[in-house]
């Protein structure tokens, strides 16, 4: 593996500012203005989306928009104060009034706002009201009962949820998938090992081996009779699959993995369970939290805990005390858990913005910022070493603590983001930038693309166990990904390295028979192609390409009346919901960039999309969007990223003013 993008060992060369006209004040006025009307237009909205975000500035640098998910994280962060017996009135009450505030008429819960109800979240919303003190016979509650029972009660739920009410006797263990502590021995070329497993899979599962091998169960405060279709048979048989698929192949494992579960040799077994503590714990931030996110942190809690870890000890104590920073409170006084926070992926959205909208490259806001992005640079390594044992470290994460788990999506949007800062010391910029960018393409997968956090994690065989019916739980290459490493590396002058290319070919390999790409991290067809035609043309590819008119042609077919695009989570499950939704702030930008991109500032749909985000605009100078955009994983578990609304748009009417960003100068290898 070579240390550097073009084999040379050599530091890049310094880039200069972008520049497409004249510094004025704190905005840049182009040389080849947009139409009179809507560019007196558009300049007003991106002024005021100006000040707007940099008065959202944290005084440190940063920006951070909430992470907003759905009530099983508030759920889930109950049931765990309930098991370790650290629930305290406040917190709980607080939790519940945001529970019930997202119930649905019919007594369901989404997972998404505008999305049909959930069997799994609103069992885990159910079960936290009841920890809260709501009756089943209210309303409410007997609404939610009856639509979970319709659906075939707790059986019918997912095995997450069914773990979390097997720690209280709700469910059985035996009826549980099982997950034996022993494979944290499995060498990393076996498959199933745990470095098959996606990162954020990887830090649940491991845990998740001791809590199965021990199989606590709390006593209930409660039973929940009523979320069975027969109470009398709480736990109805599962039918076995035909021998001959692969669903009947590892349904027939996990049965012979539960009567090795019987018979397992203590020593053994005691052993797996203190190599996978001494795993657990050496991966615990320095905050206190596991990766950054709120699920590994809850069930590396209750590991350590079966463990013999009491709540006074130091790992135990910084644990719990991350959980609170992951909450939010509202105003009413409700309490809004995030799966995760999102500062890094936020503050270099937020610098490319401000710096595409005009803002000048030394204003004082983007150099703090920049100082804040290089001081989280991360250069040891991580978990991503497995397979790339050689690569020298350097990258960022998406939270404020994440040594282990560096992100390639983020390390590529924050060197765009550097790029565009006149920092007062450049040299401390040209040696983030060379290591952030050497790393990056030294994370290339076999197949030309890149993952989100390692690389060639693309084993068929962990999204088929028994235990898996929930979520992505493997990181192979996506387009959007993909493309933010590609459009980096171009901007880098490394447009025509031969990893660039083979980057580049990937993506054209998987566009769309419709003109798309796929969108991985964000919702969907609208997002993809919005990621990949930006950074194919910063590579040199002509806006004639075939490719490229084929994704503005389909961005054109699927604009929205009013003008605006938008793209529902259905999408990932249903074909007629592709490219089709209610128009947002955040799609109506994606939708804009990848045209703006590709050649098509002077069209229609171009001023359609500029007039709908500046009509829609607040006084002042936001977007509301209520609509789920991001995703953890697509379909199960979406997210939305409050930040999104405010700074999507702003990167596109500065676009749209002053033309495509030009980061930097080209290097050799251009």
């Amino acid at each position: 593996m070579t240390a550097t993008t073009d084999g040379s060992t050599g530091a890049l060369e310094p880039r200069a500012p972008s520049a497409t006209g004249t510094t004025t004040g704190t905005t840049t006025t182009t040389s080849t203005p947009a139409p009179s009307d809507l560019a007196d237009v558009a300049a007003r909205a991106a002024q005021r989306s100006i000040e707007h975000l940099l008065a959202r500035q944290d005084d440190e640098g940063w920006w951070k928009g909430d992470l907003e998910t759905n009530v099983t994280m508030d759920a889930e962060d109950l049931l765990l104060r309930e098991f370790l017996d650290v629930r305290d009135e406040e917190t709980t009450r607080a939790a519940a009034l945001h529970i019930r505030g997202e119930q649905r008429d019919d007594g369901t819960w989404a997972t998404f706002y505008g999305g049909p109800g959930e069997l799994s979240a609103t069992i885990e919303a159910y079960v936290a009201l009841r920890l809260a003190g709501d009756r089943p016979d209210e309303p409410h509650m007997a609404r939610a009962a009856a639509w979970i029972r319709e659906r075939g009660g707790i059986a019918s739920a997912r095995v997450f949820t069914r773990i979390w009410l097997a720690l209280f006797g709700w469910w059985k263990w035996d009826d549980l998938p099982e997950l034996p502590p022993e494979m944290i021995f499995l060498p990393r070329w076996f498959p199933l090992n745990i470095y098959d497993f996606g990162c954020w899979a990887r830090q649940t599962i491991v845990p998740l081996t001791v809590v199965s091998a021990k199989r606590p169960v709390r006593p209930a405060p409660f039973a929940l009779d009523e979320l069975h279709t027969d109470p009398r048979i709480p736990n109805p048989p599962r039918p076995l699959a035909p021998a001959g698929t692969w669903e009947g192949a590892f349904q027939r494992l996990d049965k012979a993995l539960h009567l090795y579960h019987r018979f397992a040799p203590r020593p053994l077994r005691r052993a797996a369970m203190n190599s996978a503590a001494r795993w657990i714990i050496e991966r615990q931030e320095n905050d206190g939290c596991w990766g950054g996110i709120q699920p590994p942190a809850v069930y590396s809690l209750i590991a350590l805990h079966l463990l013999g870890y009491d709540l006074e000890h130091p790992v135990m104590r910084a644990g719990l005390e991350s959980l609170d920073r992951f909450a939010v409170r509202r105003g009413d006084g409700a309490r809004m858990i995030e799966a995760c926070q999102s500062p890094v992926w936020d503050t270099c959205l937020a610098v490319i913005a401000l710096a595409d909208a005009g803002v000048r490259p030394d204003h004082p806001a983007l150099v703090k910022a920049a100082d804040w992005m290089l001081g989280e640079e991360i250069v040891r390594p991580g978990d991503w070493a497995v397979r790339r044992p050689g690569l020298t470290p350097g990258g960022w994460a998406f939270e404020f603590h994440n040594d282990n788990y560096p992100d390639i999506d983020d390390t590529a949007e924050v060197i765009l983001a550097l790029r565009r800062v006149r920092h007062p010391h450049p040299e401390q910029v040209e040696a983030a930038v060379r290591r952030g960018a050497n790393w990056t393409a030294g994370m290339q997968s076999r197949d030309g693309a890149w993952g989100a956090f390692d690389a060639d994690n693309t084993s068929p065989f962990p999204n088929r166990l028994p235990f898996c019916d929930f979520g992505e739980v493997i990181d192979p290459p996506s387009a959007d990904v993909t493309a933010h490493v590609v459009e980096m590396l171009a901007h880098e002058g490394k447009a025509r390295h031969p990893r660039t290319r083979r980057g580049i070919a990937w993506l054209l390999a998987e566009q769309e028979a419709c003109g798309a790409w796929f969108g991985r991290w964000g919702v969907n067809y609208v997002y993809g192609t919005g990621s990949v035609v930006p950074a194919l043309t910063a590579a040199g590819l002509p806006t004639t390409h075939p490719a490229v008119r084929r994704a503005v042609a389909w961005l054109e077919s699927v604009q929205n009346a009013d003008g605006g695009w938008g793209e529902d989570l259905r999408s990932y499950r249903e074909q007629e919901w592709i490219g089709h939704g209610a128009s947002t702030a955040s799609q109506t930008a994606w939708a804009l960039l990848a045209l703006l991109a590709g050649g098509e500032r002077e069209s229609k749909a171009v001023e359609r999309g500029v007039r709908w985000l500046a009509e829609t605009q607040r006084e002042d100078g936001s977007w509301d969007e209520p609509f789920f955009t991001g995703t953890g994983f697509p379909w199960d578990f979406s997210i939305n990223y409050h930040l999104y609304r405010q700074v999507f748009p702003l990167t596109a009417l500065g676009r749209y003013l002053h033309g495509e960003p030009v980061v930097g100068r080209l290097g050799k290898g251009a």
